[in-house]
C-alpha cells in the first residue's frame, strides 16, 4: 500500500446562499482545492462525492461545471459521514495504485428546518420521533444524570464554538456569544437550548490526494492521511437499533459505541493515540454531543468531558483544542460537506495557516463525524 497525502483543500463558506444551486457551491470548493494544489483539472483521475439531499448523480452535476473529462465519479450517501466516506474511497484508490491523483468533495444545500430523516420507521416519523433534537436530548440527559454534567457546561461548549467561529471566515455564525446569552436562549428539547444546537445549512469542501512520493512534487507542505476509518454500530448501543430518538439499549448485553470502535481502529492504523493529537474536529450537532465525544474519542475518561471544559483544555490554547473552526454549532452543518469541512480546517492547522485560530505546533489532527444509521468516520492527518 502506498502512502497518501493531501496536496490541496478547498471550501465554499457554510451558510445560506439564496439563488445559488448546489452545483455552483460544489464547483467553488473543487476549483479552490485545485488552486491550492497547483494542478489543472485534467490531472485528476477519479472523483468521489459526498451528498445526502441533492438526488441522483450529484457529483456528476457538480463536476460537469468543472470539466467533463470522462473520469469515474462515485456518489456516496452515508449521512453525516458522507464526506469522510468519500475521502476514504479516494485515499484507498490512491493507496492501492488504482489512481495517482483523486478528488474527494462534499456538497449540500440543506432544506430549512429540522432534517427530514428517512432512517426511521414510518410509525416513529408519524409520532415525531424522527426529529433530531429528541435523540440528542435523550443522550445528553442520560450523560447529565449519569455523570453530573451540568447545563452550564453545555453552554460552555457553545461559548467556545461561537468564539472560534467568530475567527473563521467560512463559518455561518461569526459572532461571539456570552454564557448568559446561551443560557437565556429558548429551550428546544430539554436540556438543549436553541444556541446549543447546530443548524442545517449550505456549503462544500474538497480535498485532492496523491501518493506520498508524488506529493512533494506539488507542495512543500503535504499533509499525510495516517488513517481513514468507517464504522457502523453494534447492537445495544446508541445507534444499535432505530428506536425512539435513534437510541436503544439492551438489558442483556453491552457494547462499545461506534465512535469508540472506529476511533480505536483509526489510532491503530495510524500508530498513534489520543495523546498525540494536536487538534480535533468532532461531531457537535449540539453541545451535549461534543462532551460525549470527548470521552468516546479517548480525549478523557468516561464522565470527565465536562471537566475538560472547566479546565479550558479544549480551547485553542488548551491541551487538546477541539473544533477550532467553530464546529457545527458555529459553521452549521451541510451534511455532505461536514467531514471534509473538518479536514479543510485540520489541513490549515497542520500547515500553520489557520490565522487567529492557529494551534501552536500542531502536527496531528483528527476528524470525527457520526450520524443517521450510526455511520461514523474517523480520519487522522499528520504532517
Amino acid at each position: 500500500m502506498r502512502d497518501v497525502a493531501i496536496i490541496g483543500v478547498g471550501i465554499h463558506p457554510f451558510g445560506r446562499f439564496a439563488g445559488k444551486e448546489f452545483t455552483e457551491i460544489g464547483q467553488v470548493a473543487v476549483l479552490d482545492a485545485l488552486r491550492d494544489a497547483g494542478i489543472p483539472w485534467k490531472e485528476v483521475q477519479a472523483a468521489f462525492c459526498g451528498n445526502m439531499t441533492s438526488g441522483t448523480a450529484a457529483g456528476h452535476r457538480v463536476l460537469a461545471r468543472v470539466g467533463m473529462t470522462g473520469i469515474p465519479i462515485v456518489n456516496v450517501e452515508n449521512a453525516c459521514a458522507s464526506g469522510g466516506s468519500a475521502l476514504r474511497l479516494a485515499t484507498q484508490a490512491v493507496a492501492t495504485g488504482l489512481y495517482d491523483v483523486a478528488l474527494a468533495f462534499g456538497v449540500e444545500k440543506m432544506p430549512r428546518g429540522f432534517m427530514a430523516m428517512t432512517s426511521y420507521d414510518r410509525w416513529q416519523m408519524l409520532q415525531g420521533m424522527a426529529i433530531n433534537p429528541i435523540g440528542m436530548a435523550l443522550n445528553t440527559r442520560w450523560h447529565m444524570d449519569t455523570y453530573g454534567t451540568t447545563a452550564i457546561q453545555l453552554a460552555k461548549v457553545s461559548v467556545k464554538s461561537h468564539k472560534n467561529g467568530a475567527l473563521n471566515p467560512n463559518a455561518m455564525y461569526r459572532k461571539a456569544l456570552s454564557l448568559e446569552e446561551i443560557m437565556n436562549s429558548p429551550m428546544v428539547c430539554d436540556p438543549l437550548r436553541l444556541l446549543m444546537l447546530c443548524a442545517p445549512d449550505e456549503g462544500a469542501a474538497a480535498a485532492i490526494v496523491t501518493t506520498g512520493e508524488n506529493a512533494r512534487k506539488y507542495t512543500s507542505q503535504p499533509v499525510f492521511v495516517a488513517a481513514a476509518q468507517l464504522g457502523s454500530p453494534l447492537y445495544g448501543t446508541t445507534f444499535g437499533t432505530i428506536a425512539v430518538g435513534g437510541s436503544s439499549g439492551s438489558a442483556r448485553m453491552s457494547a462499545p459505541e461506534v465512535s469508540v470502535v472506529t476511533a480505536q481502529k483509526a489510532y491503530e492504523q495510524a500508530g498513534l493515540g489520543p495523546q498525540d493529537l494536536g487538534c480535533v474536529e468532532l461531531q457537535d450537532t449540539e453541545s451535549g454531543s461534543e462532551i460525549i465525544y470527548y470521552e468516546q474519542l479517548g480525549l478523557c475518561g468516561p464522565g470527565e468531558g465536562g471537566r475538560l471544559l472547566d479546565e479550558g483544555a479544549t480551547e485553542i490554547n488548551g491541551r487538546i483544542p477541539v473544533n477550532t473552526s467553530g464546529g457545527l454549532i458555529a459553521k452549521g452543518e451541510p451534511v455532505g460537506a461536514s467531514s471534509l469541512g473538518q479536514v479543510h480546517e485540520l489541513v490549515l492547522q497542520l500547515r500553520g495557516q489557520a490565522g487567529q485560530r492557529q494551534v501552536a505546533g500542531a502536527r496531528v489532527g483528527l476528524s470525527h463525524t457520526v450520524g443517521a444509521g450510526g455511520n461514523c468516520s474517523v480520519i487522522i492527518l499528520k504532517r
